[in-house]
């Protein structure tokens, strides 16, 4: 945890700015607007166990992609892939994608890092992705996606695409129970995504921070399978 959740600098320098950020943006706006079906933070952390799971069986396909089994997917095999696939993506477009799950800027995806670049993937609605999905494997994958859009979108009140601190105090509060959460424990889940300490929360910090609370980390090895 602490190894990842240190490099808010390169967070900084990744997360804005960018056409694929703004396209992320867009996508959750548009997902937002249909509304969500989840009701409370809690429904949220229900589905952990589920969601575990089904991101586990990426590795399959995380192993298809990392050719030289160093346990880490370089940009290389990322295209190489693609190209495999059939699916055309621009060199700018596999560079963005690339550079935005590579958090570590080591010039390798790990196994948490491909999990967010999958899920991205699937945001990014457009049909050279709609073809990725399907020769990726990514149908079964559909539903975990999704609730990872729709949590995404729970927390984001005011659909601008972005989390604030206030949306996460005001999401911790919607409770079943009708209880009020302790503000510590919201301003704790909040700073687990906010990386780069701007305030704001966008889809791809929170999607790395989802990995680590249900316990994917950028170590994962095939013990923990």
């Amino acid at each position: 945890m602490g190894g990842i959740l240190g490099r808010h600098d390169t967070m900084k320098r990744n997360s804005h700015g960018s056409k694929l950020e703004a396209k992320m943006v867009e996508a959750i706006q548009q997902r937002a607007a249909h509304g969500t079906s989840l009701k409370s933070f809690d429904s949220i952390i229900m589905k952990f166990p589920k969601i575990d799971e089904s991101l586990r069986k990426c590795k399959t396909i995380f192993e298809q992609f990392d050719e030289d089994s160093n346990g880490e997917i370089d940009k290389q095999e990322l295209k190489h892939c693609f190209q495999k696939l059939e699916i055309s993506f621009t060199e700018e477009e596999i560079n963005d994608l690339f550079e935005a799950c590579d958090i570590n800027e080591d010039m390798g995806m790990k196994f948490n890092e491909f999990i967010v670049f999958l899920c991205l993937i699937y945001l990014l609605n457009e049909p050279a992705v709609s073809e990725a999905k399907l020769k990726m494997g990514l149908g079964n994958l559909q539903g975990t996606f999704e609730t990872l859009v729709d949590a995404f979108v729970f927390l984001d009140k005011n659909k601008d695409g972005y989390v604030s601190k206030e949306e996460m105090v005001q999401a911790l509060n919607e409770t079943a129970t009708g209880e009020r959460s302790s503000g510590r424990i919201a301003m704790r889940r909040f700073e687990e995504m906010d990386w780069d300490k701007n305030g704001m929360v966008t889809f791809k910090e929170f999607l790395f921070a989802f990995t680590h609370w249900v316990g994917i980390d950028e170590n994962e090895d095939d013990d923990n399978e």
